[in-house]
């Protein structure tokens, strides 16, 4: 059993635990999935950064429900880490273990709304074992819905367990402003990430839909949930979800944006900047990289496609405020780094094992037959989709859309007809559902991403771009007319890419 420590009541026994540091910190490597990084959903309360004094005369740095000691020790609602990683894990092996002498059938609907609960004593009971953390209960939503998702994505029920609980999971360090903790399982498949009570209701809500688009369409680039849980302690009730991985630990992002197709305060701060591999924005990607991303034809066909359908969806949900995220890995620039640049980051440096989960690669996203015997060889790719930039050099991007958890509710509606009071309303990021979804496939599939030109038009436009260089817009000017020349006013929803 846990000890109570001076100051503020902690549950959890920190020294458990002790294969896997407190904190892996990803360098140069940034780790992200879905919500990284991220403003707060609507109607929920934007974490605020505060110290929170120890009767040590030790300080807690708190952003949101996650506090860091001057120890380094990481807690989530007065639970340490280490604590809630063992329930995580103590309690997926029981609910996954129980589901399986559970007859398999098809989905029903109060299937979604079904929970189960399990406690969990320290000394042990006839269902559960004994473990070195405070007495707690765990709750698992919708769990036949789930087992039904993760059957559709290939994952067995061994594979998922063998992932998530056969060695310490591990935590991220790059929770930025959300106040959410972070996990990745050993073998890089999954990602564990704390949600807040109002995203974990309205995921609840998106079940049914989500099941249905799913069966209709497993090719998307949304994210794919694999499992909801809650983990009780301390009187609190600390909520997770299991999503895809969207970035491989094995292969170093170069560049990472996280664009909305909106320009009003889209810029990077300068704290963010001073970051290993800061997460630019919209406004950045335009001044870096004018001339967009080139795809082949048949990709990009493929990518704006999917990326049309998944709007759709997301629209019909009321869903909005998304984001795509895109992190480059260039690889004409990793040929040209020295050797000794990769022992100084904490880093996978193995070639990545193929992903047991179907189409949970960015390449397999956008074609999924890849792996049903169609005729992209993903591997050579490391899952990510080839592309190139204006000077010609070859590049992987990694991409999903992340942050669908938030809808359309009065709270949004406020805070957008607040901001058009003050700017233009057609470049805010808070808007509509219908008219957020065509700007942002817009905005992707005419400015960001774009087919590889015909061979002497790609000679001229890598001579343009050498050239430009030199003379590019400042910041300033940029900012002022993106709003209106880069991202064109609202046109008719059927206008596809």
């Amino acid at each position: 059993m846990a000890s109570a420590s001076s100051g503020p009541s902690v549950v959890g026994f920190s020294s458990v635990d002790s294969g896997v540091p407190p904190c892996t910190s990803s360098s140069g490597f940034n780790f992200l999935c879905c919500g990284v990084n991220r403003k707060r959903g609507s109607g929920i309360k934007r974490p605020m950064a505060s110290e929170v004094p120890y009767a040590s005369g030790m300080t807690m740095k708190k952003i949101g429900h996650r506090g860091v000691d001057s120890s380094g020790e990481t807690t989530y609602k007065k639970t340490t880490s280490s604590a809630l990683k063992g329930a995580i894990q103590l309690g997926i092996t029981h609910t996954v273990g129980s589901l399986s002498t559970k007859p398999e059938r098809d989905v029903l609907m109060q299937d979604f709304y079904v929970v189960e609960s399990i406690f969990f004593p320290s000394e042990g009971s006839n269902l559960t074992p004994a473990h070195h953390y405070n007495d707690f209960r765990f709750k698992t939503y919708a769990p036949v819905a789930f087992r039904y998702f993760r059957e559709l994505f290939g994952i067995r029920p061994d594979d998922y367990l063998y992932s998530l609980c056969s060695e310490p999971l591990i935590e991220l360090c790059n929770s930025g402003a959300s106040g959410s903790l972070f996990y990745v399982s050993s073998d890089d498949e999954f990602i564990i990430k704390t949600v807040q009570h109002k995203e974990a209701e309205f995921l609840q809500k998106l079940l049914p839909g989500y099941y249905m688009n799913l069966n209709q369409n497993p090719r998307t680039l949304l994210p794919k949930f694999y499992g909801l849980y809650c983990v009780q302690a301390g009187g609190k009730n600390i909520r997770i979800v299991v999503m895809n991985n969207l970035l491989p630990r094995s292969v170093k992002m170069h560049i990472k944006y996280d664009l909305k197709g909106s320009t009003y305060k889209r810029r990077a701060s300068q704290k963010e900047r001073d970051k290993p591999l800061p997460t630019l924005k919209d406004l950045d990607f335009l001044q870096d990289i004018p001339d967009g991303l080139f795809l082949d034809a048949d990709m990009y066909n493929a990518l704006c496609k999917t990326l049309q359908r998944d709007c759709l969806v997301l629209q019909s949900f009321k869903i909005m405020d998304y984001s795509l995220l895109v992190s480059i890995h260039n690889i004409d620039h990793a040929q040209r780094e020295p050797l000794g640049n990769e022992s100084q980051h904490s880093v996978d440096t193995r070639r990545p094992a193929p992903q047991k989960a179907l189409y949970s690669t960015a390449m397999e996203s956008i074609q999924g037959e890849a792996r049903r015997g169609g005729t992209v060889e993903t591997d050579d790719h490391m899952g990510g989709i080839p592309a190139r930039n204006s000077k010609g050099e070859r590049l992987l991007l990694y991409i999903g859309i992340i942050d669908i958890l938030q809808s359309y509710r009065f709270v949004k509606k406020l805070e957008h007809s607040w901001k058009a009071l003050v700017h233009d309303g057609d470049t805010v990021s808070v808007h509509r559902p219908g008219f957020y979804a065509e700007r942002f496939q817009r905005f992707m599939c005419n400015t960001v991403f774009k087919k590889i030109p015909s061979q002497p038009s790609w000679k001229s436009l890598k001579l343009q771009s050498q050239s430009s260089s030199t003379e590019q817009k400042s910041s300033e000017d940029l900012e002022q007319d993106s709003a209106i020349s880069v991202i064109p006013r609202c046109q008719p929803l059927t206008q596809q890419c």
